[in-house]
């Protein structure tokens, strides 16, 4: 009987996950945002969850994937210029609806520059003076809107870009700016 309790004491910590396990708070940021989207839209779009479908949908998804979520797209294998491929390390467990925060876990195990990946701080354009920002965050700011600023030369030639698209891609800051 004895010996019965203690192998299922031991059971019982061979399935809880250790500390060192468990993901931390912050950590694999951009794996447990990414992830998540991608889940949900699966829900959404009712996708089947088999391992292929769930592979062809996050394959197309990496193909727009932008910045650091191309780079997780990358490290997972579901780019075309990936030298790994750990994607089925994300396609079965979500198949069979594993929660993304334990993928993740799994995930850095395999790769821990997955949850190395953080996201870049976003620049508030309703406060921010454009003026004090450098020249390297003023071309993030058109990155991210997928423009781009052809013969600028000065970093007001950015600013002036800025401004000039900033109703289109961030209507309320630029409303915001405008009542200062």
């Amino acid at each position: 009987m004895l010996y019965l309790s203690g192998l299922s004491v031991a059971l019982a910590l061979a399935l809880v996950p250790s500390s060192s396990e468990a993901l931390k708070e912050g950590e694999c940021e951009v794996c447990l945002s990414f992830l998540g989207k991608f889940y949900q839209s699966l829900k959404d779009n009712e996708v089947k969850f088999n391992s292929d479908a769930i592979e062809k949908a996050l394959l197309k998804t990496c193909k727009e994937a932008k910045g650091k979520e191309n780079r997780l797209c990358y490290y997972i294998g579901a780019t075309s210029d990936a030298a790994t491929k750990i994607i089925n390390e994300v396609s079965k467990p979500l198949s069979y609806h594993v929660p993304v925060e334990k993928v993740c876990e799994k995930l850095k195990k395999k790769d821990s520059q997955i949850c190395e990946l953080k996201y870049d701080k976003q620049v508030d354009l309703s406060t921010v003076d454009l003026k004090k920002l450098k020249v390297k965050d003023l071309k993030k700011i058109l990155d991210e809107w997928g423009e781009s600023c052809k013969g600028c030369v000065e970093k007001s030639d950015f600013i002036r870009k800025i401004t000039e698209l900033m109703p289109k891609y961030a209507p309320n800051a630029a409303k915001a700016r405008t009542e200062l």
